[in-house]
């Protein structure tokens, strides 16, 4: 499991790993903000297509034989970061990171389950969470300490990531495999998607999929809005300082999980719920006040909600979910996250250029706020089991 661990963490860093180093971009190749929104959105896309053409792909030719080539489309989106020379570069770059996370996430986060000592699938949950938030917080803090401290601020993260990949890649063949049986011959690999909700569940779902979405959206609008955000209001222009406070955010989220590991999954999805209005609205205090201390407080609840509602949703998705469709209750639920991881931050990036920043954020923590009281009101009113 530990081995599966360290291939996590390697996957998950290359999302977030460009985060303080987007003013560097913004200043090189001479894009405006709706750009700068767009480059982190199209991540989605190679999630999606991860997602619906190679969703179940590690069930049937085993997680090793997936984890591989996800790990190997992230050494890519590297090279063609290291190379870029302008935006059409950081476009391919984010489409092939966000496949190789969309196809490493699923088979490393089954994979970590399965090889759990005891079978406990709470236990199971708990790791893959942790290890998938230590992944998300040591890979902006790596890029902005380099960036402010180090020459050739735009390619030298790279260059270590790309030793990072492949130490994952060691890990993964390492691991033990646990897919019984194992499809080799293409042509019995089926490529159909599945999607969907079953009837029965319908109620059930609504809470974890609207907790999921405010989590990614409040994650995006770290990773990609918030070292506009230090720059433009609170003055603080430095690479590391966009890195500390997207590390912070995900360290907290790292240690919620550990702190949080007796909460039951229903009452974790709740209580990351009931975090989410109070998170927005000191991140806007802290953008209207242009306070430093404010918008690290801010981080703070922020990182706690998402923590909360990240793993108490997923674990109430792999309890309601029947077993002969659990992987496509799965799929809409990850469609839910990479909607939330996108949608948002494309809205505030056209809101703030036809209007204002503050504006587009004021809006932003609304929606998330108003959208986190509904999905608890429904959760609270649904059946437990």
């Amino acid at each position: 499991m530990v081995l599966v661990a360290i291939a996590m963490v390697a996957v998950f860093m290359g999302g977030v790993l460009p985060t303080p180093l987007y003013p560097l971009y913004h200043r090189t190749f001479h894009f405006g903000p709706v750009v700068l929104t767009w480059i982190y959105a199209v991540y989605v896309v190679g999630n999606l297509a991860a997602l619906l053409v190679f969703g179940r792909l590690s069930d049937q030719i085993g997680r090793r034989r997936a984890a591989l080539p996800a790990l190997g489309v992230g050494l890519a989106s590297t090279a063609v970061f290291i190379l870029a020379k302008g935006v059409a570069a950081l476009f391919v770059a984010r489409v092939l990171s966000g496949f190789a996370t969309g196809l490493g996430s699923g088979a490393l986060t089954a994979w970590i389950a399965e090889l759990q000592p005891r079978k406990d699938s709470h236990a199971g949950a708990l790791a893959g969470a942790g290890f998938n938030f230590v992944g998300l917080a040591a890979a902006p803090l790596l890029s902005g300490v380099l960036a402010a401290r180090a020459p050739s601020p735009l390619r030298l993260c790279y260059v270590i990531y790309l030793a990072v990949l492949v130490i994952g890649g060691a890990a993964v063949l390492g691991a033990k495999e646990t897919v019984a049986r194992p499809k080799t011959p293409l042509a019995e690999i089926s490529w159909r998607p599945r999607v969907g909700v079953p009837r029965g569940i319908r109620a059930q779902f609504v809470t974890p999929a609207v907790t999921v979405f405010v989590t990614f959206a409040l994650f995006g609008f770290y990773a990609a809005l918030i070292p506009g955000l230090l720059a433009e209001r609170l003055r603080q222009t430095s690479p590391l300082t966009a890195g500390l406070i997207a590390s912070e955010l995900f360290a907290v989220a790292a240690l919620a999980v550990a702190a949080a590991r007796r909460l039951s999954r229903r009452a974790a999805m709740l209580t990351g719920l009931a975090l989410f209005p109070l998170a927005c609205g000191a991140l806007v205090w802290a953008d209207v006040a242009r306070s430093l201390p404010l918008l690290l407080i801010a981080t703070v609840v922020g990182g706690a909600a998402g923590s909360l509602g990240y793993r108490g949703s997923l674990e109430v998705i792999n309890a309601i979910a029947p077993a002969d469709c659990r992987s496509q209750v799965v799929s809409s639920y990850l469609l839910a996250s990479f909607g939330g991881n996108s949608l948002p931050v494309i809205g505030v990036g056209l809101l703030a250029s036809a209007t204002s920043a503050i504006l587009a954020h004021l809006v932003f923590a609304v929606v998330i706020g108003v959208l986190a009281v509904a999905g608890g009101v429904v959760g609270l009113r649904a059946p437990a089991r």
